[in-house]
């Protein structure tokens, strides 16, 4: 496993962890003190969880799992992945501060800047799925099930 996976990874336990965290206190919030949370927190604690800490696992994965770039592939490029990675870790993790303190203290900008980290979400996203494109092929399986193998 090479180090740009293991980024993606254990970032994305990072942000599950922050998520279960954020999950706890809104049950204690909820069923201990009958206040329950705002709307802003759960999209927060949703959110952590299903981009954090699902799609960058997926996107970690894929990058280990997936077939090797071919030679010619001109959208692969380590060096854009990496980009994509601190695009990834850095708006999620400002989106999700951004909305559990909007939870509390509601501001213009803070909404704005919820915004742009989405933004920015959207933008990594766009450049991984890209960029691995090539990736996504057949290798070997495709003469197996020519000669009649069911998967």
């Amino acid at each position: 496993m090479f180090t740009t996976v293991r980024y993606f990874i254990k970032t994305s336990i990072l942000f599950l962890l922050l998520g279960v965290f954020a999950g706890i206190y809104a049950s204690i919030s909820e069923y201990i003190f009958g206040v329950g949370v705002s709307p802003e927190f759960v999209s927060g604690h949703t959110h952590i969880i299903l981009v954090g800490s699902v799609m960058m696992m997926i996107m970690g994965v894929a990058l280990w799992f997936f077939p090797r770039p071919e030679k010619d592939d001109k959208r692969y490029n380590p060096d854009r992945i990496m980009v994509v990675y601190w695009i990834m870790a850095i708006s999620t993790g400002a989106r999700f501060v951004l909305q559990i303190t909007d939870s509390f203290l509601i501001l213009a900008p803070l909404q704005w800047l919820m915004t742009a980290a989405s933004v920015f979400q959207g933008i990594g996203m766009l450049m991984f799925f890209y960029s691995i494109w090539g990736r996504i092929r057949a290798v070997g399986s495709q003469y197996r099930e020519a000669k009649g193998e069911k998967f």
